[in-house]
Parts: structure tokens; C-alpha cells; sequence
């Protein structure tokens, strides 16, 4: 698949990429806020820091890389290679609310697949797999609308850094202008990643991120929260 972007691709990547996307992003902080409440965040720095290490822990090491592979696999409609890459990502989840947060983002993309003619065959694959966990929907609809791959995981890696960023904004609390400069600094950080991402090795995969996991798992129990995760 060529990685040039037609304009009626960069429409679509566009929709993907918004956070008006009908899937509940905007309710999750992946751990974020329990960073917060205990005052590891307290700070623009500091907010900028816990999203870049993220970035590089997992987003650049594990998702972008299995996105990637999804989308080869709905290129040439290998169901079985759809299935087992799911089954991959949702046991990367680590924490209760990290699979939670897949899982329900992931049916309410494929509610939306099945409202859009275009993605409508995809909404039909993905029936046929339990629990469709987010980057499996997402990359189906991607495909479906003739994204492709360099293009697609750019706009993923900045759809979920704008959430991060809208979530550190929310729970610091941090200004407009704070939340422009983490996105710059995060914006100039994607390129580089989805390059690496989409040459690298299966066996370099790598998911670890113990920060994030035990962040998951003590805003289980968080006294207070604004978010889902």
C-alpha cells in the first residue's frame, strides 16, 4: 500500500483522527489522573514527561507496530491474523480499566462502522471476532477508506497525544496555551516513531510499561475521578 495521502484520504484520516470520533476517548486518561492525584503531575513538564515516556514505552513499540499489522492483515483479509492480533492487544492490557477502555471504545467503532457504507463489510468482519479491542475496529475502518499505513498511525499516535494532552488539562489542571506547547513538543516526536514502527521486528515488540499498570490499577480505586482510566 502506498503511503501517498490522495485528498479524499486525508478527508477520511481526518475523521478517523477527530476527537468528535462517537467513541468515548475523551473519558479515559489511561492513568494520568491517578499520576496526579498522587503529585507525580504536577506540571506542564511534568504532564509532558509522562506522556512522552508513554509514547516511547508502548504507543511506539507495540501499538503502532500492531496497527500496522492489522491493517496489512484487513489488506489481504486474513481473518485469522485479525483474530490473533486482537487477542495480542487485549492481553497487553494490563489493568482492568485499560481492557475496559478497549473493549468499550472498540464496540462503539464498530456501532459506527456498521452506520457508514464504506466500512459497512468491515462492521461485518469484525462480528465474527470476540470483543474487537479499539486498533482492531479502527484499522479496519482505516483500510476500509483507503488510509494508508504511515499516514494512519501518525494520525492514531496524535488522536491519542491530543487526549493525553486534553486530560492533563483537565486534571492538573493546565492552560490552553500549556496544553498548545505539549502538543508541539509531542506533534515533533510522531514522525520519527511511526518510521521505526513500521520496519520493526515482531520479536521487538514491547509493551512494557509498569508506570502505566500500576497508574491503571490504583485509579481503580481512586477516591475521585474525572475519568474512566
Amino acid at each position: 500500500m502506498s503511503d501517498t495521502l490522495a485528498p479524499l484520504a486525508l478527508v477520511r484520516l481526518l475523521h478517523l483522527a477527530s476527537p468528535t470520533l462517537p467513541v468515548g476517548a475523551f473519558s479515559y486518561s489511561q492513568g494520568l489522573e491517578w499520576q496526579v492525584d498522587c503529585g507525580a503531575i504536577r506540571t506542564e513538564r511534568d504532564a509532558g514527561e509522562w506522556i512522552l515516556a508513554l509514547l516511547d514505552a508502548g504507543i511506539a513499540r507495540f501499538e503502532l507496530p500492531l496497527l500496522a499489522a492489522l491493517m496489512q492483515a484487513w489488506t489481504t483479509a486474513d481473518l485469522d491474523a485479525l483474530r490473533a492480533l486482537n487477542d495480542d492487544y487485549l492481553a497487553s492490557r494490563e489493568a482492568a480499566e485499560l481492557r475496559a477502555e478497549t473493549v468499550q471504545m472498540g464496540y462503539s467503532c464498530v456501532q459506527l462502522l456498521k452506520a457508514l457504507d464504506a466500512c459497512r463489510d468491515a462492521a461485518g468482519v469484525l462480528a465474527g471476532i470476540d470483543q474487537p479491542a479499539f486498533p482492531t475496529a479502527w484499522s479496519g475502518a482505516a483500510v476500509a477508506l483507503g488510509v494508508p499505513v504511515a499516514p494512519a498511525l501518525a494520525a492514531w499516535t496524535w488522536a491519542w497525544a491530543e487526549n493525553q494532552v486534553m486530560a492533563a488539562l483537565k486534571a492538573v489542571p493546565l492552560g490552553q496555551t500549556a496544553g498548545q506547547r505539549l502538543l508541539m513538543t509531542l506533534g515533533d516526536a510522531i514522525p520519527s516513531r511511526v518510521a521505526t514502527a513500521t520496519t520493526l521486528a515482531r520479536a521487538d515488540w514491547s509493551n512494557f510499561s509498569p508506570g502505566l499498570a500500576i497508574a491503571s490499577c490504583r485509579h481503580e480505586t481512586q477516591y475521585s475521578r474525572l475519568f474512566r482510566s
